[in-house]
């Protein structure tokens, strides 16, 4: 990778050189071509003034153009006429057609405006031309001495300055390229470097290490601090989620091993004869293994609950029949426990729900079990109607829910052993109604006064 990003920084430097080299050098051209065309403009006018003087003085100014051209080596003159009806003659060559320079066109020369007395310029290819009209008498050989518009033509190549800059523009970019490539490796070595750090982690946290952790330095990248803050973080929680996982692991096994035991023992008894009232032991058995039934069900259903593999049938719920035939149900345990149970609900009008009444009668009767754990004296089961629709609460006089562990209270997971609890349920009812409501486009939120 450090090789990649080296390559990378030079290779888009080196377009923007040649980009940049490519659009100065283009504008150079551009501005050479106007310059030396202003230039060649007023040299023409220049040289058609001199030239007319000649003319008018009576000499003959047909070798005045070498004259005046002799500083210029790479710059073309001719002197025209033009004849009334548009058309080019050469002095030297008996007033027959002209030859123009540099393959210039009679059109390009726009030789209308060159009879009302109007210079002309242009370019053709790479040259730059430029003619100027003045008139003047001549005689000829039949001794006539007519007026006649004659045009002095002054074509030159533009010297943009390319040749004399190439080799230093070579140079700079090289020069620039060195940088850019030393500039790459410091900067590929200074990224690169968190990034093995960071692979390394990861590699011993699926290794199985989790107590791993990626050093951030003092004043990192904002981008590399993240990620090493984030893989610190997953890590943690990866050592957390494993802590809890064996947590509950442990209290599920005691939870399955408690009753597996009384119905051994109580079974054995039987067999043996040895037990004193066959009756109350197998009302034991019996107890036991419906306990043993329900935290199977409830671990069949969160494992459901990941497949997503449960099924719902929402429909229009009264909302306090299921609460008030749910909590009722829970009665004879709460008497059994010593606790008093308590149901509020509106005494006008009914609340409905989109729900599934088994899930939702699920729902109200894990937080009654929750709600008789930790119960000193009474269980209330409440419900009300608000905006956002029905609210379903269970409220107990209990020790309160620690603030650190309100957050967490829903997770599957998440064992408290804070306080001591009562046997009763499964362990496991908080997480499914989590589950449960959330599918029900629900929420759900814990409350304590501590």
């Amino acid at each position: 990778m450090q090789r990649r990003l080296s390559a990378t920084i030079i290779g888009v430097v080196m377009g923007a050189l040649l980009l940049t080299g490519a659009v100065t050098f283009a504008l150079a051209a551009h501005a050479a071509r106007n310059r030396t065309r202003i230039q060649l403009a007023a040299e023409a006018t220049d040289v058609a003034t001199a030239v007319k003087a000649e003319f008018n003085g009576g000499r003959d100014a047909r070798n005045l153009l070498a004259i005046l051209r002799a500083p210029f080596k790479d710059e073309n003159a001719v002197l025209l006429i033009v004849t009334k009806t548009g058309q080019l003659v050469d002095l030297n060559r008996g007033l027959k057609a002209a030859t123009l320079p540099a393959g210039l066109r009679a059109s390009e020369l726009h030789t209308g405006q060159l009879l009302s007395g109007r210079e002309v310029s242009g370019s053709h290819g790479t040259t730059i031309f430029a003619a100027a009209p003045f008139t003047s008498t001549f005689t000829l050989a039949k001794g006539d001495a007519p007026t006649v518009t004659q045009v002095v033509i002054l074509t030159r190549s533009p010297d943009t300055g390319l040749t004399q800059a190439l080799p230093w523009f070579l140079l700079s970019a090289a020069i620039v390229l060195l940088i850019a490539a030393l500039v790459g490796d410091w900067l590929g070595r200074r990224i690169i470097r968190p990034l093995r750090e960071a692979e390394a982690v990861t590699s011993k946290i699926a290794a199985g290490d989790l107590s791993a952790q990626i050093p951030i330095p003092d004043h990192p990248y904002a981008e590399l601090a993240s990620l090493a803050t984030s893989i610190n973080t997953m890590a943690a929680a990866l050592a957390r989620s494993k802590g809890m996982e064996r947590q509950f692991l442990l209290s599920v096994s005691h939870d399955l091993r408690t009753p597996l035991t009384s119905i051994r023992g109580f079974a054995e008894a039987i067999a043996d004869g040895a037990a004193p009232d066959n009756e109350r032991a197998g009302e034991v058995i019996a107890a036991e293994a419906r306990r043993l039934e329900r935290l199977v069900k409830d671990l069949l259903d969160l494992a459901r609950f990941d497949a997503r593999r449960f099924g719902l049938d929402p429909r229009s719920v009264d909302v306090v029949e299921v609460a008030a035939d749910t909590g009722e149900g829970f009665r004879p345990k709460a008497e059994e426990l010593g606790l008093r149970l308590d149901f509020q609900a509106p005494t006008t009008g009914a609340v409905t729900a989109s729900a599934d009444p088994d899930r939702l009668a699920q729902v109200v009767a894990n937080l009654v079990e929750n709600a008789l754990k930790y119960a000193r004296s009474r269980v209330l089961v409440g419900v009300a109607s608000s905006a956002q629709g029905a609210v379903i609460w269970v409220d107990d006089d209990g020790p309160g829910i620690p603030p650190e562990d309100l957050p967490r209270v829903f997770d599957r997971l998440f064992m408290s052993s804070r306080y001591p609890a009562r046997q009763v349920g499964t362990g496991l009812g908080l997480a499914i109604v989590a589950e449960l409501v959330s599918a029900m486009g629900g929420s759900v939120r814990a409350e304590s006064p501590t």
